[in-house]
């Protein structure tokens, strides 16, 4: 497997590959696709995704909506490396970068998992009324010891350069990668988007890309400073998530001034990509209900 994910290899099968145009902001080379008509919408992934996470769902979206659909730094058909890492200031600055030369300016926002927190620290540092869905929010620390642990642990196996390699090795072993989403995740996504984990996570820098993110992130922080987030928020979380206890995004949600949380029934981690057409249904009601669509 090459370096870096090959757009005119791997892309060649990826969702929506019309809608897809690289753009250079913020001394990055961004993959963003775009399509659709209407108030301006941003997506933004999760950690080890990319911009396929939401493809189910932007063909709908994109009846109300333009979309804006980043792959995130160090993440799948991106390219080049922050200045000073990943951290989630240096992610919501590059997002901020990106928008900028777009000339874009979101109207509302929805995001997954770790992106709800550069979603949440990007609007907190430049519109305090974007609205904001966020799909099982990763936005709390780990409860308990794991609190310690899995950050450092994070950054041990990232400053390891053979890690990646041994983990996107053991992906390419046929139906592996299905079995780490089922064990990681407790969601079962369609075979569209199995096909791109399976290229995702058998690509070695793509796998670098997210243990760096992991590692450099400060979510006890960053959790202290919610409650001076007084976006307008909605929260949706799957209760059979593997990766974020429904704990955690209920304390979020109480720590949010203007949050409310939705319990997902019978769905998982990837809930946005398992049942796309409610996903993008909370969507459309939110932007409704906050004056950004009005039809």
């Amino acid at each position: 497997m090459s370096a870096q994910l090959n757009w005119e290899r791997e892309g060649r099968v990826w969702p929506h590959r019309d809608a897809s145009r690289f753009v250079k902001a913020g001394g990055l080379d961004w993959h963003v696709q775009r399509m659709g008509n209407g108030p301006e919408l941003l997506l933004l992934h999760g950690t080890g995704a990319s911009c396929h996470s939401w493809s189910a769902m932007m063909p709908l979206l994109a009846k109300h909506f333009t979309l804006t659909v980043p792959d995130l730094p160090g993440h799948a058909f991106t390219s080049g490396r922050l200045r000073g890492g990943p951290s989630l200031a240096n992610m919501s600055g590059a997002i901020a970068a990106l928008l900028e030369e777009l000339e874009v300016k979101p109207a509302i926002c929805a995001a997954h998992s770790a992106g709800v927190a550069i979603a949440l620290h990007h609007a907190h540092q430049t519109d305090a009324a974007l609205p904001i869905v966020g799909f099982s929010p990763a936005i709390m620390p780990f409860p308990g010891l794991a609190a310690k642990l899995f950050p450092a642990m994070a950054k041990a196996l990232f400053v390891n350069p053979f890690v990646p390699r041994i983990f996107a090795a053991s992906t390419r072993i046929p139906g592996e990668a299905k079995r780490f989403l089922r064990r990681a995740t407790g969601s079962e996504t369609s075979p569209e988007n199995l096909a791109c984990y399976e290229a995702l996570l058998g690509n070695h820098r793509h796998c670098e890309g997210a243990l760096a993110m992991m590692a450099n992130w400060d979510l006890d922080s960053f959790s202290e400073s919610l409650k001076d987030i007084a976006n307008p928020v909605m929260l949706a979380h799957g209760r059979h998530d593997k990766a974020v206890p429904t704990g955690s995004v209920e304390a979020a949600a109480a720590r949010l001034p203007s949050a409310r949380l939705e319990l997902l029934f019978d769905l998982g981690h990837l809930a946005h990509e398992e049942a796309p057409e409610t996903a993008a249904q909370f969507i459309i009601d939110f932007a409704r209900e906050q004056g950004v669509i009005d039809e």
